[in-house]
């Protein structure tokens, strides 16, 4: 046998680092979350690759302590209260504690004896999350890798469902094509891209002032498709938008959906998360009559990246998604068993995704997501509210959710003069790295955009975000 091999599984090796990671972590957090340090060490692509590059040719070592604080030191820092960027939660420490054990114990979940557990709390994590959104008995679904994965699943079924011919086995008999939102995330145009749909396969319809679909020109649209010999299969919905945040009206899809008896599709992969939440559920009335939805754990639900949901109002629908044989994987192709996932989800060789969701519901139950939503949706509304009440800032839109887009007034005036001095503010911002906030543009405009996703954001921060933005406008106008 060889040894280097022997010891690198030595259970007791494995002890003495694990121990040492975790210390490493927790003081991590503890650092972070008192906001002790950047939120982001900024450096150039160049240099950081440099860097990297000058470590690869370093002699091996059989301690990877140093190694591993180095990857903490030179990474973004979720836990941070003053990390407003993205879309990502913080996870919590004990789902991310959850994924040391799935990742030792490698379970894929294709066929059933090789994810036993795995599969079954699977089956009861989508079936208990399918029920907070009202569907009926026969809905469940499955997990799989974030959400242009699971929109791109979800608008195959709905092909395989709707479309005149198989699809799977024959190709593109039509020229089929969805609508969605102007303002869908990328994935949706992505997913119609990959499948074929190109670019008149996917219709986008305009968005309100407040960013939302103009649901009343639903049939307008519909009827120059077929003029154009186009067939809708399917109708996105978005709850929210990755912009602003905004949702879209979900009845009145869904209405115009069961009239034209088309696949009523949300994706919900970051706001969906809202029906654990009384005080917010309102904002998707109507998506308990979607035929499909997303909803990304890893981002209002603090589970480590990557693990959503694609749950179906129907199950059996779900089955219709991938439609081949594979004898070493299951005898029957065509069996209806909820324990091979393989079956309905793109990949096969899957990680152990409910295991994170599972042990955080039994450890704290359902509420702390509940707490979580309405958090982060609270501080969001503050946060306006701030914004609101200084003459140097405005808001592009009301947030609906944990979304703020504002901007920097200063002194510009003309529309060019205030997109490039927002872009600037928000690259100081960058460098600097003590706050981390992003940039979107709406309607060709230039906005700063907060995505308040850390539970321990306090409102004191954000109002220290804006007087910096202010100090940086005051201090370096001259060169901005």
């Amino acid at each position: 046998m060889n040894d280097s091999l022997i010891a690198a599984y030595s259970s007791e090796t494995f002890r003495r680092q694990a121990h040492a990671l975790v210390d490493l972590l927790a003081d991590h957090l503890d650092t972070a979350e008192k906001a002790e340090q950047p939120v982001l060490p900024y450096a150039e692509p160049d240099e950081q690759l440099a860097y990297w590059e000058a470590d690869f040719q370093k002699p091996a070592n059989d301690d990877p302590l140093p190694l591993l604080a180095d990857i903490v030191q030179r990474s973004i820092h979720l836990h941070n209260p003053r990390f407003m960027g993205h879309q990502v939660a913080p996870p919590l420490p004990l789902a991310a504690m959850t994924g040391m054990l799935t990742g030792l114990l490698n379970n894929g979940m294709a066929v059933y004896e090789m994810g036993m557990t795995a599969n079954a709390l699977e089956r009861i994590v989508t079936q208990w999350l399918a029920r907070k959104m009202n569907f009926g008995d026969n809905a469940s679904g499955v997990l799989t890798s974030g959400g242009t994965l699971a929109n791109l699943t979800a608008l195959l079924t709905a092909r395989a469902v709707t479309a005149p011919t198989d699809v799977w086995e024959a190709g593109h008999t039509t020229r089929l094509a969805i609508m969605v939102s102007e303002e869908a995330h990328y994935c949706v145009d992505r997913a119609a891209r990959i499948m074929g749909l190109g670019s008149e396969g996917i219709i986008k319809i305009p968005t309100n002032d407040r960013f939302q679909m103009r649901t009343e020109l639903l049939e307008n649209y519909l009827e120059q498709a077929k003029a154009a010999g186009l067939t809708v299969f399917a109708v996105v919905g978005s709850a929210c938008s990755t912009s602003t945040g905004s949702y879209d009206n979900l009845v009145a899809i869904a209405n115009f959906c069961q009239k034209h008896k088309l696949w009523f599709h949300v994706d919900g992969a970051h706001g969906g998360a809202v029906v654990l939440s009384n005080k917010y559920r309102s904002l998707v009335q109507g998506i308990e009559r979607a035929d499909s939805v997303v909803i990304d754990f890893h981002k209002m639900m603090m589970i480590p990246a990557l693990v959503t949901a694609v749950l179906y109002q129907r199950d059996a629908d779900s089955y219709q998604t991938f439609q081949q044989k594979a004898q070493y994987l299951w005898a029957d192709a065509t069996a209806k068993d909820w324990f091979n996932s393989g079956k309905r989800a793109f990949e096969c060789t899957k990680l152990m995704m409910s295991v994170k969701i599972y042990t955080v519901l039994r450890t704290y139950g359902e509420e702390i997501f509940t707490a979580n939503v309405e958090t982060l949706y609270g501080l969001a509304q503050r946060f306006a509210n701030l914004v609101r009440h200084r003459p140097d800032f405005e808001l592009a839109v009301e947030p609906e959710s944990n979304i703020v887009c504002f901007r920097y007034l200063g002194g510009a005036h003309m529309p060019a003069e205030l997109d490039a001095l927002n872009t600037r503010l928000r690259d100081r911002l960058l460098k600097n790295g003590r706050v981390y906030i992003v940039q979107t543009t709406l309607r060709g405009r230039v906005y700063l955009r907060v995505s308040l996703m850390n539970p321990l954001t306090t409102d004191v921060q954000l109002e220290e975000l804006l007087e910096q933005i202010h100090q940086i406008s005051v201090n370096y106008l001259p060169t901005l």
